[in-house]
């Protein structure tokens, strides 16, 4: 061994097993279930999946297919979900992706998708609901003497994965920063019912668990050697639509705040990804709520931005989600933001006792929000998956305050993103207390139906587009034959196949 792969590789033993991608690809067969670490492009295998990909080609050149299950913490990269879609090498593919090959493919009927809440994940591979798990591909950031695992950049399922697999494949990542080793909290409490204990987080500070992941020796078949970055996502320049939600978003707090509903800190923050959500983080830093926490999916530049000023004293996630300046920013500082970030495994950072205890902030992204309050996370025109709910539900419904966030347009103005009916629902009504656009703030929280639809079209619709709505609105109200939730339903539905038809939601 070299020096630095000792400095990696501790142990004697598991560093015996080092061997090259091609070698390792070997151990996954045709038709294995396989979870790969990785969530929202951090933490994932970086040279295994393209090796699996050359198997599957040769496989390809001999007249056989070669195809397996994907499962993941969420999103990883186009060398891994781009890379082995492209070639038709996976039959099923959960819990959650981001990728265009991936998408269209799913899209086209040619990949089974599977998307569900982040925090069902772990619990369902305990209970054999998606089958056994064969092997396991994990990037890790070293190898203690005694065999101990140091995670990486993300946490996700990879707890379970070490624990169900069969097989073990270990990458270690020289990339990822060896101060990593100390910053995570893996929790091995967990148990399926009627075994269930308490998780006894009270604040996003708290530890419950151990900064290691335990495998045992004998699973582990190979290792592999790598030393490449992240796929880190560049955040646009926060644009007038993304500032005007912000400034919306930080105003309704002040407000909640001054009504006595929440502390002048404020609770727990989650945040979605996205360029609005890195807005509004940005919008709080320097502002009037001190000392801000964190007990969310992922960490992005604008908490890192945080934690810099003072304003946010800790957060506790599953992953890191940066850009290339964020990165560089974690990997200079990284002895400064040590003790103020934990990564845990996802079903803990998204558990839903711990969401309601500790009274968490939930802001997240929508595609579309109807004028009951409804909220279409998901797909587009009700049949195409863009990405998937992630952990948007599981806070969503367990949270003190749920906010969905959302330009009032897309597609340049062809589309309102507030209709008379939502394509698909990922969040009913019953989930969904604040509904935000850049035209302002609705405040849903103890409104009936047909308040709420007015609330919604008043001030968060964009104007050129109330008019429409306010005619549904009306005539739904006035001929619909039940008058709790009025709704003219062909007509509604109309809205979407208009844009199907003639390119935009507006009337010919």
């Amino acid at each position: 061994m070299t020096t630095a792969d000792q400095f990696r590789i501790k142990s004697a033993s598991i560093a015996g097993r080092v061997m090259s991608p091609d070698e390792a690809a070997e151990f996954i067969r045709p038709g294995d279930n396989v979870g790969m670490s990785g969530f929202t492009g951090a933490g994932y295998p970086k040279k295994v999946p393209g090796a699996l990909v050359r198997r599957v080609e040769d496989a390809a050149k001999r007249g056989d297919r070669f195809a397996v299950s994907v499962w993941t913490g969420a999103s990883t990269a186009p060398e891994l979900d781009g890379a082995l879609a492209a070639v038709d090498a996976i039959d099923m593919r959960m819990p959650y992706q981001s990728d265009p090959v991936s998408r269209a493919k799913i899209n086209a009927g040619l990949l089974d998708y599977l998307d569900m809440h982040l925090s069902h994940v772990a619990q369902m591979v305990w209970e054999g609901a998606f089958g056994h798990l064969d092997v396991a591909v994990i990037e890790v950031s070293g190898i203690t003497a005694d065999g101990e695992l140091i995670p990486s950049s993300s946490v996700g399922n990879n707890k379970t994965w070490i624990d169900m697999a069969d097989r073990i494949i270990l990458e270690v990542n020289a990339w990822q920063p060896a101060a990593l080793e100390g910053m995570h909290d893996i929790y091995y409490g967990t148990a399926l019912p009627p075994f269930r204990k308490p998780i006894q987080i009270l604040q996003a500070s708290d530890r419950i668990g151990v900064p290691y992941l335990h495998c045992p020796p004998e699973k582990i078949v190979a290792v592999v050697e790598t030393n490449s970055p992240d796929r880190n996502t560049a955040f646009k320049p926060v644009d007038d639509t993304s500032q005007r939600i912000a400034e919306h978003l930080l105003e309704f707090l002040a407000h909640e705040v001054k009504g006595g509903r929440l502390p002048a800190s404020l609770l727990p923050l989650q945040s979605g990804v996205g360029n609005i959500a890195n807005a509004v983080l940005r919008g709080l830093d320097g502002g009037p709520f001190h000392p801000l926490t964190a007990y969310t999916e992922v960490i992005q530049d604008g908490m890192l931005a945080l934690l810099n000023s003072g304003t946010m004293s800790m957060v506790s996630a599953t992953a890191f989600s940066l850009s290339d300046e964020g990165a560089a920013d974690l990997h200079a500082n990284i002895a400064e933001y040590h003790d103020r970030i934990i990564l845990r495994p996802q079903e803990i950072s998204n558990h839903p006792e711990v969401i309601r205890r500790l009274g968490c902030l939930a802001m997240n992204g929508a595609i579309e929000a109807d004028i009951y309050g409804n909220i279409n996370s998901t797909h587009v025109m009700g049949s195409s998956i863009m990405n998937g709910i992630g952990g948007s539900g599981d806070f969503a419904r367990n949270a003190y305050i749920a906010m969905f966030l959302t330009p009032s347009t897309a597609k340049n103005g062809a589309i309102s993103s507030i209709v008379p009916m939502v394509s698909h629902v990922d969040h009913t009504e019953h989930d969904v207390h604040v509904v935000i656009t850049e035209w302002g703030v609705a405040d849903l929280r103890g409104l009936a139906p047909r308040r709420r639809a007015r609330k919604i079209i008043d001030n968060c619709a964009h104007p050129d587009y109330r008019p429409m709505l306010q005619d549904y609105f009306d005539r739904a109200s006035a001929t619909a034959p039940g008058k709790h939730t009025p709704h003219l339903i062909e007509e509604a539905l109309s809205w979407h196949a208009r844009y199907l038809r003639e390119g935009t939601m507006r009337p010919s």
